[in-house]
């Protein structure tokens, strides 16, 4: 084979391998883009139902608090019961 045809041939692997990485780099240009998309869309929602959840979590935490509240003052009164504190005589 002639030099000249060797030149030719290394050009055109280069240029195949060339369009190949473009190819790889738009590819991958536009995976980013789409996972940057859905991590908007997911922030977005998180936003929307973030009012939402706090109602709901304050809501359960002043449930627990009051039932948790009630266990100890009955607590409380099992063990003066038990020992005899703050019975009227």
């Amino acid at each position: 084979m002639s030099s000249e045809k060797q030149n030719l041939k290394a050009g055109q692997s280069h240029g195949q391998g060339q369009e190949k990485a473009e190819e790889w780099m738009q590819s991958t240009k536009d995976t980013a883009n789409a996972a940057m998309d859905k991590t908007a869309d997911a922030t977005q929602s998180a936003k929307n139902s973030a009012p939402e959840n706090k109602e709901q979590a304050a809501g359960f935490l002043q449930q627990t608090g009051e039932q948790v509240k009630g266990m100890a003052q009955g607590a409380v009164d099992t063990v003066k019961s038990t020992l005899g504190v703050g019975e009227k005589k």
